[in-house]
């Protein structure tokens, strides 16, 4: 039933965007509070919104001083003047409490052109995540703050009793003692229309026309970070217990199904967080290995494979390698001039972000660069992976519109300077469900996406067939 709504919203959206100007924030001309920062700071309400159709607390979105039982207001600017016949307020958490709407039509003096009448009713989205976001690794990921539980997410549909044309600013004014609990704001929209703006997910017809990922049993393995030998004939799994994490490896039996569990007793190194990544025909990037911070060690180890052993070839090293996080995520591009990194710094947008540094002629690499705001937000990014075009990278964030918490997303880049990306493409609901989707691994030799997907608190390893014509850059 949720995938249905999901899917209807999309397909509302579509056959009514044509019908409709719409604009979203995307300047800020004053407001009554900010807490600062780069998440849930007063920015965050700019463009279109990052939490719906999902709802639920989120870093990408403004959280003002009184956002428990005061007021507050914002004032944005829109690109270009446009006749306005409604204002859409996308709240996170506990909508309901726009009081007033005023909008400048140019002459730089705001006229209030809708206030809350006793009968009004905003349009409430039933929450599909926990408030409590998902964990990777059995292991909780740093909260920002601590929210209540996610009660009435929704949107305040403002239509005014009279279009009002030229407008290039709107002021919206709330009072959060209305209702209890905490209240974010995602997005401000205006449309020359009584139409409601419909939240969408960013995502294609080619991704939603798919079949559903399936489950894939594995013998006694509560499984996490999939990935698969360039070949296509070897499936690497991570199993989870409470002693260690070990590194599993699987052949095709007689019938073409995954079998031959085998224990890679060489690449577990660590107790914990070992995981490996193929990296072009004949070499492995294996995490999990214990490093002193403030060193230019990272936790990657570089294997060869030769015949059916693996021989370490050394540490990976960056410089001024720094992490918030105790863990990270890795990939490198087939010629290793490349690395790719999920990690918190000082430099990210808010949590983890994607990186990449670039190969010195001593084998290490360079200062990691963060890939930029339009593949970076304020929530987290990362578990990736570049395919073999060095152009199209796969990952999993919780920062954008989405059907669950955490999704699985592409994004192409566009330019030789690794930080221009294009905006990330959500792949489908036949793929991301309602809860933790990540760590994805595309097989490129026989087309099919391996996946974790957690179901009722529990990591279920999943895959689906897509063609490379429907995912990488032609």
């Amino acid at each position: 039933m949720k995938k249905t709504l999901f899917l209807y919203a999309i397909l509302l959206v579509l056959f009514s965007a044509n019908a409709q100007q719409i604009q979203w924030a995307n300047k800020l001309i004053k407001y009554s509070s900010d807490l600062g920062g780069k998440q849930h700071g007063i920015k965050r309400i700019l463009g279109k919104p990052d939490t719906f159709p999902q709802g639920g607390s989120s870093p990408n979105a403004w959280t003002p001083k009184n956002a428990l039982d005061g007021y507050e207001w914002v004032q944005v600017g829109f690109e270009k003047p446009q006749t306005v016949k409604q204002v859409a307020v996308f709240e996170n958490l506990n909508a309901g409490c726009v009081v007033s709407v005023s909008v400048d039509d140019g002459s730089g003096k705001y006229k209030r052109v809708w206030s809350r009448k006793p009968n009004y009713k905003t349009v409430m989205f039933k929450a599909t995540i926990p408030a409590d976001r998902n964990y990777y690794f059995k292991r909780k990921r740093r909260k920002i703050q601590e929210s209540p539980d996610v009660i009435n997410p929704g949107v305040e549909y403002a239509i005014l009793d009279e279009a009002v044309s030229g407008v290039v600013a709107v002021r919206v004014e709330f009072n959060f003692a209305l209702l209890p609990g905490q209240k974010e704001v995602d997005a401000i929209g205006i449309s020359d229309s009584e139409t409601p703006i419909q939240p969408m997910v960013n995502t294609t017809t080619a991704f939603e026309s798919l079949i559903s990922a399936k489950t894939l049993q594995l013998q006694d393995i509560v499984p996490t970070s999939p990935s698969v030998s360039f070949d296509g004939s070897k499936l690497f799994v991570t199993g989870i217990s409470e002693v260690k994490n070990e590194i599993f490896s699987f052949t095709k039996n007689a019938s073409g199904q995954w079998a031959n569990k085998k224990l890679e007793s060489s690449l577990n190194t660590g107790d914990r967080y070992n995981h490996v990544k193929p990296i072009g025909t004949n070499h492995l990037l294996k995490g999990g290995n214990r490093y002193t911070k403030g060193t230019t060690e990272t936790g990657f180890e570089l294997f060869v494979i030769n015949n059916t052993k693996y021989d370490a070839l050394g540490p990976i090293k960056v410089t001024a390698y720094n992490n918030y996080d105790d863990t990270a995520e890795a990939f490198l591009t087939a010629d290793k001039k490349i690395l790719i990194m999920g990690i918190e710094t000082d430099f990210s947008q808010g949590a983890s972000d994607l990186y990449f540094a670039q190969q010195k002629e001593d084998g290490t690499y360079g200062l990691l660069q963060n890939m930029g705001k339009v593949i970076n937000s304020a929530a987290d990014e990362g578990m990736c992976q570049l395919l073999s075009d060095n152009q199209t990278m796969l990952f999993s964030s919780d920062g954008f519109s989405a059907f669950g918490s955490y999704d699985i997303f592409v994004s192409y880049r566009l330019d030789e300077t690794w930080k221009n990306w294009s905006e990330p493409i959500n792949l489908g609901s036949k793929i991301n469900t309602t809860d933790f989707d990540g760590l994805p691994f595309y097989d490129e030799t026989n087309e099919i996406l391996y996946f974790i997907s957690s179901e009722n608190e529990t990591n279920v390893l999943k895959y689906v067939s897509i063609p490379k014509a429907s995912l990488m850059k032609s």
